[in-house]
């Protein structure tokens, strides 16, 4: 079984739900990424998403398009984020998901993508910029890896194609919880709770929620009606506030991040 859904499993043992992070892998570099992910486990993160940083990341907000800038700059790229995974599987159990965009995959080789990801002890794959109709080599390549190609969904998307998403998506379906791109927002949409509500009669997929995820509140509102909740932006400004004391960095996300797991696990 794969990881992701082993963590399911084990959630709905506990009558919890999901909290997932996301961080840009090698912002500020690769060494304090590892340090950061050590302690987003620690602090009750169930999933960790790894941004791999490409030049032109149109799903983005400015937060994370200044982490990935600062990522390249610093020499990040993917096999060293390949290298960061396989030395973080000596301390990190929790499932890790590259979050990246489908040219970095197309470019360095579908299947060898798949199989030296899942080699190197990562879980799955979320692609913001491939849509379903474009995703079945990804996906027949990575289900012989038992490798997870997680799909995203938005409010805009209808039912049937919902469906369509749900019955393909592996571990859990992504749904954006606005149109527009990433970063933190102080409200999100009064609508999404009963979008929710509708789009979980349509599958048994999890279905967790990212894109403006802030805070506590925020989080706990939005696991009410999730299977789990996204917090990315919000982590990533934490990081950008403490670039001059990056040994600091690990710590700060702790204090941020408990809180958030907390509420999410509260549910």
């Amino acid at each position: 079984m794969n990881r992701i859904d082993e963590t399911f499993k084990r959630l709905k043992k506990e009558n919890k739900k999901a909290f997932i992070t996301y961080v840009t892998a090698g912002d500020p570099d690769i060494a304090t990424t590892k340090k950061i992910v050590k302690s987003l486990a620690a602090s009750g993160a169930d999933i960790i998403e790894l941004g791999v940083p490409f030049s032109d990341p149109l799903a983005d907000g400015p937060t994370i398009q200044r982490a990935i800038q600062r990522a390249l700059k610093g020499g990040s790229n993917v096999r060293k984020i390949l290298k960061m995974v396989r030395e973080l599987r000596k301390d990190v159990d929790v499932p890790l998901v590259f979050m990246t965009y489908y040219n970095i995959v197309y470019n360095y080789g579908i299947r060898a993508f798949v199989k030296d990801a899942k080699k190197n002890g990562a879980d799955g794959i979320i692609v913001p910029d491939l849509p379903l109709e474009e995703s079945e080599e990804l996906v027949k390549n990575a289900e012989k890896e038992n490798f997870y190609v997680i799909l995203l969904a938005a409010p805009t998307t209808p039912k049937e194609r919902f469906r369509k998403i749900a019955a393909r998506t592996r571990g859990f379906v992504y749904y954006v919880s606005l149109t527009g791109v990433t970063g933190a927002r102080k409200v999100l949409s009064g609508e999404l709770n009963k979008k929710l509500r509708v789009l979980r009669k349509l599958s048994k997929k999890p279905i967790c929620v990212g894109f403006g995820v802030s805070g506590p509140k925020q989080a706990k509102e939005t696991a009410k009606a999730a299977d789990g909740v996204i917090v990315g932006s919000a982590i990533i400004n934490v990081i950008e506030g403490s670039l001059k004391e990056k040994n600091r960095i690990p710590g700060k996300i702790e204090r941020f991040v408990k809180p958030i797991a907390r509420a999410v696990h509260s549910v």
